[in-house]
């Protein structure tokens, strides 16, 4: 708090005579429309011998003098609205650019703001000589929300870089630190259980999955609560803060295991989600549960087929050490319940299944209750976050049985649906009586595109975050 925002460098709120056109090329730039344009301009842009509707361009238009007048550009391809302008800082100077913005809505005008500060924040803190940067300043556009985007700004640069921050820097205690960070600037409350007090306090899955790890990288639950008021609901954020996932004994292959510091991506999002939330003064009570462990191979390793116990009092067959996210939210997920929130979120880099069926960008919501599933989606569509509904089939949880304890944490013998399995499983461990959402999240972009840079990505923050900022709880019945 107090501090200035991160995407305050990138924008300007009003124009000075040095600043830059932005003008954006209609998708059939015809003669019709280079008419409209300053004579010297539409010979410039003939004068490219580029197709000018051709995804991604950026044409610098020269004055008499052979500087900038004005930059004709087109989105890049498929983009949508929170990267159509994101391409455009790294391919130009410094100095001050100004939207021709008539035509935008306010979605469009945030999300086009957010994505041109994104362009603008690379992580660098890991290198030796980091690359000094020209600042590019966007005249505010006339209805974008500006609050929303530097609220977006943080929470997502907040997970990001959580995300690409190596194993070896970031531990459970490093990850609690993140957390009371957050707390700190808003004035939160953390409490957290490490090591063997979890087996005490009611934590035997979670300290199962993260015991074999060294004394100094031991298994924590941790748990921050913000609260707005006594009339505002509560949300509880659960996230999987798995810091690093070798799959235990049932080790993962090389090319499985390389980005495998992003499996803390839940707990980076949930903070994601409750710092843009608390950067708008939204009206919730927001209860943030993280259970972070480190999955190593070890002697004190969890083996294929030991039956842990549960917070819930549940007990589980472990079928695939490689499946260790579920049991650790398995314990945070009855720890919210038992809070009695108005409804729980999870977060989780839970399955690659999620990732065949749907691809790196577009994550599965799912819940017991349809609706809720679809509004959030919805809420990810307006805001250029996007997720999908995922249909929460109860009959496939036929599939987590096992002979010898209350249910497995695979389906064995039925290798399908994974994702949907995945959240069947989690559904045992909250309340019938509590509203729920499950989100299994990628947390990475394997290739660069225009703000996106490689590495770890926020996916969820701003569409989860729009959706709770206007959620109202259905009137309880209990």
């Amino acid at each position: 708090m107090g501090k200035a925002p991160l995407s305050a460098p990138f924008f300007a709120t009003r124009t000075t005579k040095e600043t830059i056109a932005l003008v954006a090329i209609p998708e059939k730039a015809g003669r019709a429309w280079l008419k409209t344009l300053p004579s010297r301009h539409a010979t410039w842009l003939q004068a490219q011998a580029k197709d000018l509707s051709a995804p991604g361009l950026v044409l610098p238009a020269p004055d008499d003098r052979g500087a900038i007048e004005a930059v004709y550009f087109t989105p890049t391809h498929h983009a949508g609205d929170s990267w159509r302008l994101a391409h455009l800082p790294p391919a130009l100077p410094e100095g001050r650019y100004a939207l021709d913005d008539g035509k935008l809505n306010r979605d469009s005008a945030t999300q086009a703001a957010f994505g041109w500060a994104m362009a603008q924040l690379p992580d660098q803190r890991f290198k030796s000589k980091p690359r000094d940067l020209e600042v590019c300043q966007l005249v505010w556009p006339s209805n974008a929300d500006r609050d929303e985007v530097q609220a977006w700004v943080e929470g997502v640069v907040l997970a990001r870089r959580l995300v690409n921050t190596p194993a070896e820097n970031l531990g459970p205690a490093a990850l609690s630190q993140a957390a009371q960070d957050l707390a700190d600037d808003f004035k939160g409350r953390m409490q957290e259980v490490v090591g063997d007090d979890l087996l005490s306090e009611g934590f035997p899955a979670a300290h199962a999955v993260g015991r074999g790890a060294l004394p100094h990288r031991a298994p924590r639950v941790m748990a921050v609560r913000f609260n707005a008021s006594k009339s505002a609901p509560t949300v509880a954020l659960v996230g999987k803060g798995v810091v690093f996932d070798t799959g235990g004994l049932d080790i993962k292959p090389r090319s499985s295991m390389r980005n495998m510091k992003k499996d803390m991506g839940g707990a980076a999002v949930a903070l994601g989600v409750a710092r843009t939330l608390l950067e708008q003064g939204a009206n919730l009570n927001i209860l943030v549960i993280i259970g972070a462990v480190e999955n190593v191979v070890s002697a004190g390793a969890f083996r294929p087929g030991d039956v842990l116990d549960t917070r819930k009092g549940l007990t589980v067959e472990v079928g695939d050490t490689d499946a260790e996210g579920r049991l650790v939210l398995a314990d945070c997920l009855t720890y919210a319940g038992e809070q009695e929130p108005d409804l729980i979120v999870d977060f989780a880099t839970l399955t690659g299944a999620a990732r065949v069926a749907l691809g790196p960008d577009l994550p599965p919501v799912m819940a017991r209750d349809g609706a809720l599933s679809q509004a959030i989606a919805a809420a990810g569509q307006r805001v250029g976050d996007p997720l999908w509904p995922m249909p929460m089939h109860m009959p496939y949880a036929q599939h987590l049985r096992s002979s010898i304890a209350d249910l497995c944490n695979i389906t064995e013998g039925f290798p399908f649906a994974g994702s949907i399995t995945a959240g069947l499983f989690l559904e045992r461990f909250v309340p019938k009586d509590i509203a729920w959402a499950h989100l299994d999240i990628f947390c990475w972009n394997p290739s660069a595109r225009a703000g996106r840079p490689t590495g770890g990505e926020a996916h969820a923050v701003r569409a989860v975050a729009s959706f709770l900022k206007s959620w109202k709880p259905a009137k309880k019945t209990r």
